[in-house]
């Protein structure tokens, strides 16, 4: 169980939302907020709205009411990457690497969608586009220390085995320069050593600074890793708090847990 952190200011908004595609309705009436440095799970059964949510906040999937907000700024109708460049960065369930680049390669690329250089300095080669250079290595370096994937920056990512290639997908996420991460099944497919790695790093990640949201249907992890649980069900809210009071919530244990998984 993670130690308990003071929550600080809101950094994320949502009020209202809701997601209808014809007559079914995804998401209704969501109302939630995240504050800096948390680590809040998004938990909930299969269908229950989670991924649609994560979609919302990131631009993929415009709300049909409502109002997302970001450290104040009001995103609805904001492409995805004007929301990243806010510092509001998603990973996906998928595994999103390049796969025919080194794994160093991957983090340059991503930092160099960060890089303020212009064409001219690359082209020229002047002397403040080296030294961006030297500084985009360097923090790639980093990153990659931090993921734990430094030792296998020379190798191609597509060859890396799978919890690798989730690692090298989170790494990309931090080489965007997030200020929140969400995490969409970060230990989806790993097996335990995995997982315990991955647990890790999302602490490493929360104390650099990054206020992170995640999505995901291992408990043990989301139970030890999360400040606070929320709890959706067919698109609404049915519990919201601390690990030890969701896990012996009712209502969750009905919807998700299961009768069998209330120690989990």
């Amino acid at each position: 169980m993670p130690s308990h952190v003071a929550p600080g200011k809101v950094v994320l908004s949502i009020e209202h939302v809701a997601v209808n595609f014809g007559g079914l309705v995804a998401i209704s009436d969501l109302n939630l907020t995240v504050c800096d440095g948390e680590i809040v799970g998004l938990i909930g059964p299969n269908g229950a709205g989670k991924t649609t949510a994560f979609n919302v906040f990131t631009g993929f999937l415009r709300p049909t009411d409502g109002e997302v907000r970001y450290r104040g700024t009001l995103l609805n109708g904001l492409k995805p990457h004007k929301i990243a460049g806010l510092g509001l960065v998603r990973t996906f369930q998928r595994t999103s690497i390049f796969q025919n680049n080194s794994v160093f390669e991957n983090v340059l690329i991503g930092l160099h969608r960060q890089a303020r250089s212009t064409v001219w300095d690359t082209l020229l080669a002047l002397p403040r586009e080296k030294a961006a250079e030297r500084d985009l290595a360097d923090n790639a370096h980093e990153i990659l220390r931090l993921v734990g994937l430094e030792p296998r920056s020379a190798e191609l990512a597509g060859a890396l085995p799978y919890g690798e290639q989730r690692l090298l997908g989170i790494a990309l996420a931090l080489a965007a320069q997030p200020s929140m991460l969400l995490l969409d099944e970060p230990v989806s497919g790993m097996n335990p050593s995995e997982s315990a790695r991955v647990m890790k790093l999302v602490e490493s990640i929360r104390a650099s600074g990054v206020t992170i949201l995640l999505v995901e249907h291992d408990m043990p992890m989301v139970m030890r890793v999360s400040d606070r649980i929320v709890v959706l069900n067919y698109g609404r809210i049915i519990a919201e708090g601390p690990p030890a009071v969701i896990q012996k919530n009712p209502d969750v244990i009905r919807a998700y847990l299961g009768e069998g998984r209330k120690r989990a």
